[in-house]
């Protein structure tokens, strides 16, 4: 699995986990929802400051998005 696409289902996973839309998500991160999007389905990959401003929303540590599928 390329990083890309472990961030966007990272994302995703965490996202789901906080019972939040894609809207409610890019609304707390300050970004577009076809951004999010975009994330989730590996089809763009983020700056690291986009990534910090994920993580904040999803009150995580942005290396949680970058963590291994499974990883605690």
């Amino acid at each position: 699995m390329i990083l890309r696409e472990r961030i966007g289902l990272n994302i995703q996973n965490l996202r789901h986990s906080r019972n939040l839309s894609q809207e409610e998500l890019a609304l707390m991160a300050n970004v577009d929802r076809s951004y999010i999007s975009k994330i989730e389905l590996a089809r763009n990959s983020a700056s690291a400051d986009k990534l910090e401003q994920i993580a904040h929303a999803l009150e995580v540590d942005p290396q949680e998005l970058l963590a291994p599928r499974g990883a605690s």
